[in-house]
């Protein structure tokens, strides 16, 4: 799944035949929101073949559907997260001090080490968001579907926010744990903070619950691309990529 994957549904052929039929994708929508608020023809299609809701919501579907397998795609490898600026997760903000010492110390490579161990565990935990993502998906409504297209750029996001967060917390944790686990620096770290006991309570969470914190950046990160995909549809219209989604775009 490339970039266009995202962006391609939002297109019409017109559009890249004449400039001025690019009423913007923000337009589209509305015509969308539209139709959908419309009772449907009798028949499968009207005269002209305006899809149906049934057509509507499926093509918003599909787009949906490749929008969050590009985020999945792209954070879920090797450097998705440590070598991308917007996302890469960095020491909990209760251990700058340890981070600062250990620079100080010439001790560069445990800070790094410590940096990319969270970093990676995001990036194995990541992949578990595509059937999540994927029922969410499915099991959305038309009442769900115009809100989306009636919402800001980034409803489709909240949506996935508000349906998907608990589920997502409950596969990439275990996942997080295990990966930290492995890696001596964050192990060691785990450890020592295991025996620290009633010591942990004048701490603060990120100190003591290191996989719940990288659990919850690589939410944020992973919730952060879909909303970029998200608003590229609404905002860059290229080429339609299915019968389906030529229809539902191409009749307005």
């Amino acid at each position: 799944m490339n970039r266009t994957g995202w962006v391609s549904i939002v297109a019409l052929p017109v559009i890249l035949a004449s400039s001025s039929l690019n009423a913007g994708l923000s337009d589209l929508f509305d015509s969308l929101k539209g139709g959908m608020t419309q009772e449907a023809p009798a028949s499968a299609e009207s005269a002209a073949g305006a899809p149906t809701d049934g057509e509507m919501i499926a093509g918003l579907k599909e787009a949906l559907n490749k929008g969050t397998q590009f985020a999945v795609d792209n954070l879920g490898k090797d450097g998705g997260f440590l070598d991308n600026d917007k996302v890469r997760i960095p020491m909990p903000s209760s251990l700058a001090w340890v981070e600062k010492t250990l620079r100080t110390l010439r001790q560069d490579r445990l800070a790094d080490e410590f940096v990319a161990s969270m970093n990676h565990a995001a990036e194995q935990a990541v992949p578990e968001a595509a059937a999540i993502f994927g029922d969410a998906i499915q099991q959305m409504s038309l009442d769900d579907a115009r809100g989306i297209l009636a919402g800001p750029d980034d409803a489709a996001t909240q949506y996935f926010r508000r349906t998907t967060s608990d589920a997502l917390t409950a596969k990439m944790r275990p996942i997080v744990e295990e990966a930290t686990s492995r890696t001596g620096v964050t192990s060691n770290y785990k450890a020592m903070t295991a025996k620290a006991g009633g010591l942990t309570s004048l701490l603060s969470k990120d100190t003591t619950d290191l996989d719940g914190y990288v659990t919850d950046k690589t939410l944020d990160g992973l919730f952060l691309m879909v909303a970029e995909e998200e608003k590229r549809i609404r905002e860059n219209p290229l080429a339609r990529t299915s019968d389906l989604l030529k229809k539902v775009f191409g009749s307005f």
